[in-house]
Order: C-alpha cells, then sequence, then structure tokens
C-alpha cells in the first residue's frame, strides 16, 4: 500500500511538471501573436519560466505534502492492521492447543473486530463443552468406580471357607446387584450417546399411547406388588400417537420405575392419560417423599441425584430423567415435575396429537 502511494506521488509530481512547463509554453505562444519585436522576446521568454517554476514548486509543496500525509496514514492504517491480525494469529494457536481462556479486546473502529468478536465467542463455547466433557468423565468414573469396588470387594470376601450359605447368598446378591446397575448405566450412556447424535431417525409409528403404558405397568407388576403400591390407572381415552415406541417404553418404564422406586410401602401411584385440545397428556403421581425445589431444577441433568446415598441403595445412576427428557423432546414434547417434599412427586408429558 505504502509503495502504491508513493509510485502516485511521482506519477503526479512529474505530470505537474510537465504541465507547468506547457502552460508556460501556451502563455510563450499566446504572447508572440502581439509583438515581434526580439526585446519582447526575450523579455516573455524569461517570465514564462518564472512563471512555470513558480507553478511548479507551488503544486510540488502542497499536493507532495497532501499524498505524504496519506501515505503516513496508510502506513500507521497497515501497523494497526498487522498488529490486530498478528493477535488474531496468536489466539487461534492458543486455541488449537486447547487454551480456551482466550480473549481478543473488540476494537470497534478496527479492522478485525467482527473477526475477533467470533474467536471470542468460538472460544468461549469450546470452554464449556470441554467443561461439560471434564465433568462427564468425572462423573462416569466415579459411578463406574462404587459398583466396581463392592464386587471386588465381596468376591475377595467369598473366597473365604468360613462363610455360611446365607452369608455367601447375601454376598452375591449384592454383586449381582451391582452388575445390573453397571449393565443399566451402560445401557443408558449409549442410549444417549446414540440420541444426541444428528444422524438419528426415530421409527415412527402410530400406536395407542394409553395401552402402552397399561402394557408398562403389567410389566413392572413384580416391583409395585412386592410394596403392596396400589396402582390406579385413569386410562379410558383413546389416545393415538405417531411416534417410536421402543423409545417411548423406555420413558414410562423409568418414570414408573423411580415412581415404584421412591414410594412407601403401602404406597399410591396415579397414572392418567387425557387429551387437551391438541395434545396427549399423561401425568404420573406418587405419594413419596418429594422433590426440593432447589433439586426440581436440575433433575434432568445428567448424573444428578437428589439423594446419593438414597439413589444408590436403589440402584439409581442419574441418567434415567436425562434419557427421559431427550425422547420426549425428539417427538417435539414436553417434560414437566411438580413436587413438595413428604408429600409426592407429579411427572407430566405433554405430546402433540398427530394431524389426522
Amino acid at each position: 500500500m505504502i509503495f502504491f502511494k508513493r509510485g502516485i506521488l511521482f506519477t503526479i509530481m512529474i505530470a505537474v511538471y510537465l504541465g507547468s512547463f506547457s502552460v508556460a509554453f501556451w502563455i510563450i505562444d499566446t504572447l508572440f501573436h502581439f509583438s515581434d519585436a526580439s526585446g519582447v522576446r526575450l523579455w516573455v521568454y524569461l517570465v514564462s519560466c518564472l512563471l512555470g517554476t513558480f507553478i511548479l514548486l507551488f503544486s510540488w509543496r502542497h499536493v507532495g505534502n497532501f499524498l505524504m500525509k496519506s501515505s503516513l496514514v496508510d502506513e500507521g492504517f497497515d501497523r494497526r492492521g498487522n498488529s490486530s491480525l498478528n493477535t488474531l494469529i496468536r489466539a487461534t494457536e492458543k486455541i488449537a492447543h486447547g487454551d480456551f481462556s482466550v480473549l481478543i479486546p473488540v476494537d470497534e473502529r478496527g479492522p478485525y473486530r467482527e473477526v475477533a468478536q467470533s474467536i471470542n465467542n468460538m472460544a468461549k463455547n469450546l470452554g464449556t463443552m470441554e467443561e461439560i466433557r471434564q465433568s462427564f468423565i468425572s462423573n462416569v468414573s466415579h459411578e463406574l468406580q462404587s459398583p466396581l469396588t463392592s464386587i471386588q470387594g465381596f468376591a475377595a470376601l467369598l473366597k473365604s471357607d468360613t462363610l455360611s450359605s446365607e452369608e455367601t447368598k447375601h454376598y452375591l446378591n449384592i454383586i449381582e446387584t451391582e452388575a445390573k446397575r453397571l449393565s443399566q448405566m451402560s445401557d443408558h450412556l449409549l442410549k444417549l450417546s446414540t440420541l444426541e447424535s444428528e444422524a438419528v431417525e426415530l421409527n415412527r409409528t402410530t400406536f395407542r399411547l394409553d395401552k402402552q403404558i397399561k402394557n408398562v405397568i403389567f410389566m413392572l407388576e413384580p416391583q409395585w406388588s412386592s410394596k403392596k403400591i396400589e396402582i390406579s390407572a385413569d386410562m379410558s381415552t383413546e389416545a393415538v400417537f405417531f411416534g417410536d415406541q421402543d423409545l417411548l417404553t423406555q420413558v414410562w418404564v423409568n418414570l414408573l420405575g423411580n415412581a415404584i422406586k421412591f414410594t412407601p410401602i403401602e404406597g399410591q401411584i396415579e397414572v392418567q392419560v387425557t387429551l387437551e385440545n391438541d395434545e396427549i397428556v399423561c401425568k404420573i403421581k406418587d405419594n413419596g417423599m418429594g422433590i426440593s425445589q432447589e433439586d426440581q431444577m436440575h433433575i434432568f441433568e445428567r448424573f444428578y441425584k437428589v439423594d446419593q446415598s438414597r439413589d444408590r441403595s436403589l440402584g439409581g445412576n442419574g441418567l434415567g430423567l436425562s434419557l427421559v427428557k431427550k425422547i420426549i423432546a425428539l417427538h417435539e414434547g414436553q417434560v414437566m415435575v411438580d413436587s413438595t417434599e413428604g408429600v409426592g412427586s407429579t411427572f407430566t408429558i405433554k405430546l402433540k396429537k398427530p394431524v389426522v
């Protein structure tokens, strides 16, 4: 840019130089028409040369100063631009090496302000993703470590020859329970990973949602009958839905399974399916210990547990409700919770009725 400006400067100077003498010669030629005297001609030549020189010097001074100032401005602009560009390059290099704490000062009048802002946003988003990844790895490691430690410990106890048959059976039951926890967590993680893929496709079919929930209730009968829980189901409405049957079965298994786990012996669970305007509304209500307002804000997060000791004794891994929320979201529905500690919880699912 600087060399380009200087080239323009010298080109204009040459043009001004030649033009000044052209003006002088034009004056000479004009005056020659008025006099043929040699003395007059000599005088005119001298005046014309002085006039041409004056024009040249005046033009060189003012035009030259203007263009040189323009060159200095462009040179300063180029220096600022190069400095900003180097800052952007260093920032992207840091991000490439895993440093997402990069924050580039944004000059609102700078030449790369939009690029700087985009890099800042990218670094922020990548930093958030890295925090989620680290938290996920930490949670998975913790959830794996607990059952593995139990299995290892009780397997070592089983080597003893002094154990009674009852003790042996008890330890084996614990190992079996912990193995089931590992299997369930692995299954949930695999499903969550698959559902969060952008390429996931639902296997949609038309079916009766009310009948599907009834089948899940019958399937879980050994669990609620062993606790003498009373289940009342109000599903007189024919709720026809167009969706993925297998995934929605997982939703009802998780929600009803949680209700059974956290409902006391001889407790009550109510299941209701109704049609409201253009939606199918499914409610599962229990009279368990309930969930605090603070915990309700986080229960759909991965690995979040309302009560760590309580969930561990019941075999929970904090992934079931995350899976429920994801499946319902894929069906463009909503899942909500309303709970009061010491009274119970109500989970509500809203799904759009298919257009006939």
